[in-house]
């Protein structure tokens, strides 16, 4: 691992730390907001991600499967004469 990596890392571990402190201080203080952004946040993720699958789903080209009766070529005529 290299040390980008660590740091990305560590960035995200005080980047969380923060917001949890936070979040703790707006419930002590018996704020709104302290709970309506972490749920519009997560309620907005999860649609999006529900819309993201939807759209793979709609948009993916899937080849069709050999159809059972169809004959497989015959490996001795592989066009050398």
């Amino acid at each position: 691992m290299n040390e980008a990596s660590r740091f990305q890392g560590w960035a995200i571990c005080i980047g969380a730390g923060a917001l949890a402190f936070f979040f703790v201080v707006g419930l002590l203080n018996g704020s709104y907001w302290a709970l309506a952004l972490p749920v519009a946040v997560i309620t907005l993720f999860v649609l999006g991600l529900a819309g993201w699958v939807g759209y793979t789903i709609a948009t993916i080209q899937v080849e069709p499967e050999p159809s059972p009766d169809a004959t497989p070529p015959d490996p001795s005529q592989d066009g050398e004469d």
